[in-house]
């Protein structure tokens, strides 16, 4: 036994020296056993310095800051426990695990701590127990009694505090020991242990433990109500969670990845948050609780959720916001288009009233002329000009009503009309509409769909749209509808009545030219990939190609021979690989690119001849010259008519041949000659239909000619319709066949004096070159045309060919006279 054996053995000796260790966040009290980790290295020296001459006794006091590695005099607290090593336990990283056995409470004094030097330095302090006996009064015995039940009622929740150690604490009855015991189970911060340590009284100090017993039960009640409570919070979870996954098992197992009724749920949202009109939202919330009942597999249930989705993505209410800038517009127009003065001003004047109203209820423009004029380009740009979404619908062959209006929902695969498939499309409910080809619908069993598009184009009724599909109303009155023509003689009327008329007419050739080298050439050199002096097009060459390749009113053939001139420059910079050089096409040697010339410049006859007359027609082309050819020859009286004529116009021919009649004995004629011929009248390239009421003079006077045997002057063309009284009636069209008389190298027209009139809005270009001559009757016509006397043709000739000779009358007919 060692000196300090014996000293140690005495009692609670008074000032005796022992290591000690200092603690962090631990309090340790007496009679209390407690595993602590060691890891700092004065702490480790100060137990083994415990071991080796202190016989295992180490004096153990909490730090007052925890962070602190080498805690100084001041950094501890004053009273600590002397505590016994019951065991230790070296680790492989260096740290030792031992266990404690509190002894006795004790104060250490010497104002510092003495460390011994040497290798094995370690703090030594003077220790003096603390006397903590006191006596117990009824006072006391009634708080030991309250902390058992407090201590009985907190083991309930407290799953820590074993049943064992709670026999052994409820066995004390000495109030200190009480204290000292409960108070290491408790889940309190370590300087309120320190405090409860430093109490010297028991019974003080017992209903300092008692207090915070009672507020660990009321902690430990409040962490029980909310664990149980976030425990069946999570139950309900993992519950609903588990029946989700079920659920999406189940239609995985069926062929749906996603859950029906989720997917309802998001459009009942979608619909509720879609600015829309409140009848279309109620409709199809109603459809939605139908939705809602249907069994996913049903086919009434996609039928019913294609419509709510045709609700929800149809534009109602959405706007795209519009800037109508007037002199914006009209450079737009200018820049993209060349002349069409006319349909450019009327566009700018509506957007003009626009400006000023906001909202207008405003004509529907119907913009009618030949192919390639630039129709349906001019809505792309008045849609640019106007910050419009642009569309663009063709009407072209188009023969069901439900095209329009949309299908009922009754059939398989029913869908909304055109119309509404487009606002869809664009998702804005104002874009600009334009209806193309609306001259090519057409009608049969399956119903009318240009009767269909009066309640589209009509101001006062498209506010109120019904589609078939949709069954709700709906407003179209914010698009701007333009729609497109070749003629206007297929199109209703009653249609027509909803549109304003704006006629393009075709180009005239120094317009072409300026199209050609202004839009269309930089356009196909871009699109081909060259440079803009990798082409010299020389003014001669386009000129010819204009005139000799091409045969329209608009341009659309002049850009492919263009795009063809292109390609095949292409081709030679290609094949020489020199990008750097310069492909010049001129006059000599176009054939080189474009082949032998198509047409025949200027559709007039070389001379003049007998039967063959000039008129003009107007055609979905453009204007055109129409030759009439009439032959006789012995016959029993029969009329041919040939040509692919239309029935206007082959009633035309029979009126002329009626007037002739009728005027038999004027034009010195036998009453009785139709009867000995036959008259054959042809109008050539049968290919193209032709119909109109506009070559009666032409066809009368192409009659008389062959039958006076008189030529009809190569000079001249002629247009207008004839009564039967020989009245010449007026005609439309005039400007574009002017300018076919203009592009054919006619120097006189006969027009209607009704129309004479309209040659104010013919340009000056074109009528420089013409003499143009109204006429009222086909006894004015004819001494202009043909090449004769007016008392020669009205008071009979003689000296022509043989059979018109033998009609005269008093001549004898022939039994057989050649042609």
């Amino acid at each position: 036994m060692t000196d300090f054996d014996a000293e140690f053995s005495a009692g609670n000796p008074e000032g005796i020296q022992l290591p000690l260790m200092s603690l962090r966040e631990v309090v340790m009290f007496p009679r209390s056993i407690v595993p602590l980790f060691v890891g700092r290295e004065a702490s480790i020296k100060a137990i083994d310095s415990a071991i080796e001459h202190y016989g295992k006794t180490i004096f153990l006091v909490a730090q007052r800051e925890p962070e602190l590695e080498k805690p100084g005099p001041e950094d501890v607290f004053p009273v600590g426990t002397v505590s016994k090593i019951l065991q230790i336990l070296r680790l492989p990283d260096g740290t030792i695990k031992v266990l404690f056995e509190g002894l006795y409470r004790a104060r250490w004094t010497g104002g510092e701590l003495s460390v011994e030097s040497g290798d094995s330095a370690y703090p030594v302090v003077t220790v003096d127990p603390l006397d903590d006996d006191g006596d117990a009064g009824p006072e006391a015995d009634a708080l030991v009694r309250a902390t058992h039940e407090a201590l009985e009622e907190y083991s309930k929740t407290n799953k820590k505090l074993a049943q064992e150690a709670l026999a052994a604490i409820l066995s004390l009855t000495s109030p200190g020991k009480l204290a000292d015991a409960v108070m290491p189970h408790l889940k309190v911060e370590y300087r309120k242990k320190q405090e409860v340590l430093e109490n010297t009284d028991p019974a003080s100090r017992l209903e300092a433990v008692f207090e915070m017993l009672q507020g660990e039960i009321a902690i430990s009640s409040m962490e029980k109500r909310i664990k149980n409570r976030v425990k069946n919070q999570m139950e309900r979870n993992q519950r609903e969670y588990y029946l989700n996954e079920q659920i999406k098992a189940i239609h995985k197992e069926m062929g749906r990845e996603d859950d029906p009724q989720a997917e309802v749920n998001d459009l009942e949202e979608q619909l509720k948050a879609k600015d829309m009109p409140d009848e279309a939202r109620e409709k199809a919330l109603r459809e939605l609780k139908k939705l809602r009942q249907m069994p996913p597999s049903s086919a009434e249930y996609t039928v019913v959720r294609n419509y709510v989705d045709w609700i929800i993505d149809l534009p109602w209410n959405a706007l795209k916001e519009t800037t109508i800038d007037i002199e914006e517009a009209r450079r737009t127009l200018d820049n993209d288009h060349y002349g069409l003065e006319k349909p450019k001003e009327r566009i700018l004047e509506y957007l003009a009233v626009q400006k000023l109203v906001k909202k207008l209820k405003g004509p529907i423009l119907c913009l009618v002329g030949p192919p390639g004029v630039g129709k349906t380009s001019l809505a792309r740009s008045v849609a640019t000009a106007t910050g419009r979404e642009f569309v663009r619908l063709s009407l072209g062959g188009v023969r069901d009503e439900a095209e329009i209006r949309g299908h009922r929902r009754t059939y398989v695969g029913a869908l909304p009309g055109k119309i509404l498939q487009s606002l869809k499309r664009v998702k804005f409910n104002n874009p600009l509409f334009c209806l193309d080809e609306i001259d090519k619908m057409s009608t049969d069993f399956r119903g009318d769909p240009s009767s269909a598009l009066l309640e589209v184009l009509d101001p006062e009724q498209n506010g109120t749209f019904g589609d078939h599909y949709l069954d709700l109303d709906y407003d179209l009155s914010q698009i701007f509808f333009i729609t497109t023509a070749n003629s206007l003689h297929s199109i209703p009327l009653p249609l027509q009545d909803r549109m304003e008329i704006i006629r393009l007419p075709g180009y005239l050739e120094t317009e072409k030219r300026r199209i050609a080298r202004d839009f269309l050439l930089p356009k196909q050199i871009e699109q081909h990939g060259l440079k803009p002096e990798n082409v010299r097009l020389s003014d001669n060459a386009l000129l010819d190609i204009i005139r000799s390749y091409t045969r329209e009113a608009g341009v659309r053939n002049l850009e492919r021979e263009i795009a063809t001139i292109c390609r095949k420059s292409a081709m030679q910079l290609v094949e020489k690989d020199d990008m750097d050089r310069a492909v010049t096409v001129s006059r000599q040697n176009l054939g080189t690119f474009l082949g032998v010339k198509k047409y025949r410049y200027g559709e007039k006859e070389n001379q003049p001849q007998v039967g063959v007359s000039t008129g003009l027609a107007w055609t979905e082309l453009g204007g055109e010259l129409l030759l009439v050819e009439t032959a006789i020859m012995p016959g029993t009286g029969k009329v041919s008519i040939t040509g692919k004529l239309g029935d206007v116009m082959t009633e035309s021919a029979k009126a002329a041949l009626s007037y002739v009649r009728s005027r038999s004995d004027m034009f010195g004629l036998r009453p009785d000659f139709h009867k000995e011929i036959d008259i054959h009248v042809h109008v050539p390239e049968g290919a193209t239909p032709k119909d109109g009421p506009s070559a009666g003079i032409t066809l009368a006077t192409s009659l008389v000619s062959a039958l006076l045997g008189v030529p009809v002057s190569d000079e001249l063309a002629m247009t207008g319709e004839i009564t039967l009284r020989g009245r010449v009636l007026p005609i439309g069209g005039l400007r574009e066949k002017l300018l076919a008389a203009h592009r054919g190298h006619i120097t006189k027209v006969l027009i209607p004096r009704d129309n004479e009139k309209d040659l104010k809005e013919v340009p000056d270009e074109i009528l420089k070159g013409l003499t143009v001559v109204p006429v009222d009757h086909v006894d004015d016509v004819l001494p202009h045309a043909l090449l004769a006397e007016a008392d020669a043709i009205f008071n009979g000739m003689e000296g022509h060919t043989p059979l018109s000779c033998s009609l005269r009358k008093g001549a004898e007919v022939p039994a057989s006279t050649p042609q």
